[in-house]
């Protein structure tokens, strides 16, 4: 077969793809249809640029779409690939192999909407950035609750939500790993505390100084009383 196609794992039907995009999910009318619940009517799409071919989550699923087990939000794909739609998966053939970096991976297009107080707990998170791409390390969820005046429980729920809406997987470092993904998107841009200062009145008017009378010695007022 000649081109990119996909190789439904569960049937074993082998797809073509199509010359530029090709649409995947549970839906009537999409370009493949797939008829496992995880998938949603519109799930994913392939995009093939030249010989280049890259898989794009269109982020209207809760299980999101995976290559090779890692979430993604767009990504290049190699011969061989594994894509996961929810729990359908199809293995990727008829790509070109090509001397690339194993991590090739094209940044999502568009941040995901937030809520107003999903920004509130994003810009609290990267306060204690250093600078646009150095982390000391982002707030904890109680620094954050401190910070927004709310309960640390409800931080946690935000911070969840978020997890998902950037395709942030689980693991170490999961607060990290979000911090520098949204402030590689722009959303935030940290910038160091700065302390307040303390109020100061009008100052005043600056003195002449008044000369001080130096001491006089005993014999010079002796000399004077004689």
């Amino acid at each position: 077969m000649d081109g990119p196609f996909i190789r439904i794992e569960d049937s074993g039907e082998i797809v073509p793809l199509r010359p530029d995009v090709t649409t995947i999910g549970r839906g009537r009318g999409v370009d493949v249809r797939l008829t496992d619940p995880s998938v949603s009517r519109l799930h994913a799409e392939f995009v093939r640029r030249g010989p280049y071919l890259y898989v794009v989550d269109l982020g209207l699923s809760r299980n999101g779409t995976r290559v090779n087990g890692r979430p993604i939000a767009r990504r290049v794909l190699d011969d061989g690939d594994v894509v996961s739609f929810g729990a359908a998966r199809a293995r990727v053939g008829g790509i070109p192999r090509e001397d690339l970096a194993p991590e090739v991976e094209l940044r999502r297009a568009a941040a995901p909407e937030l809520t107003r107080r999903e920004v509130d707990v994003l810009t609290s998170l990267c306060r204690p950035a250093l600078s646009d791409e150095a982390f000391v390390a982002p707030a904890t969820a109680r620094e954050i609750a401190d910070d927004l005046v709310v309960t640390e429980a409800a931080v946690k729920q935000h911070l969840l939500r978020l997890y998902q809406k950037f395709r942030i997987p689980e693991g170490t470092n999961r607060r990290t790993r979000l911090a520098n993904e949204v402030v590689a998107l722009g959303l935030v841009r940290p910038t160091p505390v700065v302390p307040p200062q303390r109020a100061t009145g009008p100052a005043e008017p600056d003195q002449p100084s008044q000369p001080q009378p130096q001491p006089q010695s005993r014999t010079s007022a002796g000399r004077r009383a004689s």
